[in-house]
Formats: structure tokens, sequence, C-alpha cells
């Protein structure tokens, strides 16, 4: 008599996900594989999950996992939609709320589904509208695995800054000084030079990709070429370059916006990437998680 991996997981007190790696890895006597449903002895017992040594680095898991989710494709037009929906209502929210947006989560979906929040600003409205138009542009760069370039970070920044026309998707003319910050981004006459620099040193860096996005995350946020929208669109082009190489795309949540600010200080200040590697690592793991866990379970 077999049981279903579902029916394990309740069993066990375990995911889905986790009952589904225990058997690819052959750490459940007798379980077998019939097309795409495990089918467990109902008299097995709950496995020691050993899937990741002690010591065993972050960057190891996400490769593993990523691995992993590469043995689903393709995914189904359902499956594309139920992975991204949600995610592009919470990821607009966190993302637009870290740069001073007012709209709480809920009215963020609300505004998104074309309503009006009476009692907040015009600005916060479109705030929302663009980030989610520029998300749906990203998406649709994606599939075709357009190449980062100046002309895309430009359209991307276009739509993003959707309050501010005369702004849009041109490179500020004046010097500018953030807040708080432990850097100060370059004059106005240098951007173009930098920005074709960041983009060579991107290009030609073979560090894992946590590692490489974090660096060209803060080295663009530190050259920070436009008058506003820098973060959203940094924030966006790094999700464009992990969804291109087949890795879910990771929202920073608000909640966490100290260790973000502190993770470019810690770059200017001690010179270490470790603390935004880190921030990036574990939101890839647990998005990682999330896909396989989504995935896994609807196909049993």
């Amino acid at each position: 008599m077999f049981i279903s991996v579902k029916e394990a997981a309740q069993k066990w007190g375990i995911s889905g996900r986790g009952v589904r790696v225990l058997c690819s890895e052959g750490k459940i006597p007798g379980a077998y594989r019939e097309g795409q449903v495990w089918k467990i002895p109902a008299d097995a017992g709950r496995p020691a999950d050993g899937r990741y040594k002690l010591g065993e680095s972050i960057l190891s898991q996400i490769d593993h996992k990523k691995k992993m989710l590469d043995q689903l494709r393709p995914f189904t037009a359902g499956e594309l939609a139920r992975l991204t929906e949600e995610f592009a209502v919470e990821y607009t929210y966190n993302s637009i709320a870290i740069e001073g947006n007012t709209l709480t989560l809920r009215e963020t979906d609300l505004v998104l589904k074309g309503l009006t929040i009476d009692s907040k600003p015009l600005k916060d409205h479109l705030e929302a509208m663009g980030h989610k138009e520029a998300f749906d542009f990203v998406s649709e760069l994606v599939k075709d695995n357009v190449p980062i370039s100046e002309w895309i970070i430009k359209q991307i920044h276009f739509l993003v800054l959707a309050d501010r026309k005369e702004n849009r998707g041109v490179y500020r003319r004046v010097p500018v000084r953030i807040m708080g910050a432990r850097n100060e981004p370059v004059q106005p006459y240098l951007i173009v030079p930098k920005m074709e620099e960041l983009l060579r040193n991107y290009e030609e860096n073979q560090m894992h990709i946590v590692s490489r996005l974090a660096l060209f995350h803060i080295e663009f946020e530190s050259i920070h070429p436009f008058i506003d929208g820098n973060g959203r669109t940094g924030r966006l082009l790094v999700n464009m370059e992990l969804m291109k190489a087949g890795y879910p795309p990771i929202d920073i949540k608000f909640t966490d916006r100290f260790l973000y600010y502190d993770a470019f200080n810690e770059y200017h200040t001690k010179h270490s990437l470790r603390a935004m590697e880190t921030l990036f690592a574990n939101y890839l793991n647990a998005r990682l998680d999330a896909y396989l866990e989504m995935l896994q379970d609807e196909r049993v």
C-alpha cells in the first residue's frame, strides 16, 4: 500500500517539497516515481533530512534548488500566472514603500486593479502603476532574453518614473547627494562613462550570479544615474537578470529596508560585499523554496 507526497508530508510534519527531495535522493526505502507522482510505502518512517551538510554555503543550496527547478520546466501558462501574479503586487508595494510611498499592500492591490484611494495622493497611485508596468515590461524582455544595455535601463526608468514626465528615461543633469549614504554619486558628466564601465564589468564578471548582481546593484545605485527612481529601477534590473538566468525574482521587503541600507554602507565603508550578497541570497533561497513547493504540490 502506498501514500502520496501530500499524505507523507502531513504524516511526518514536513513540506511536500521536503518529501520529494528525500524521495529523489533515495532516502525513503521503497519509494518510486510513476510519471510525475511519487509512490511512498504507507509504512515508511520519516528519514533524517540531510539535504544540506553542516557548513554548506547558501550559494550551494541555491544551485541545488535551481537544478531542481529546471527539472520541472517547462511551466504551464497557469503555473506561470500563479507564480507571478501575487508576487507582482507585493513586489510593487515593497519597492515603492522603500522609496517613501504611503500605499498599504491592500491599497497597492486595489490601485493596480484600477481603483482610486481617496486618502492617498496621485503621486502614490502613479508610482504603483508605473512600477507594475515596468515589471511587466521586464517580464517581456526576459522572454526574449534581451541583453541589458543603457537603452533598456532608460526604458525601464521611463516606466518607473510615471509621476515626473520631464525626467523619465533621462540621465540627471545636476549633482545630487543621498541623505544618510556613505558615498557621493558621480558628477553628471561622468554618468555616461561610468554606466558604460558598469555594464562592461558586469558582462565580464564571472562570480556566482548572486555576488555578481549584488555588486552590480551597489555600483548602479552608487552612480545614481537618474534624478529619481534609481532604487526601483535598480531592483527591477536585478530581477530582470535573475529571471533571464532562470531564477525567480526577489522582493526586498520594506521591513528589511534598514538591512538593505546597511548593505550599501558596509560596501562603501568596509569594501565588503557580504551584507548585500547575504540579503540577496536569503531572498533568492526562500523564493526557490516557494516555487518548488507550489509547482511540486500542483503536480502531485
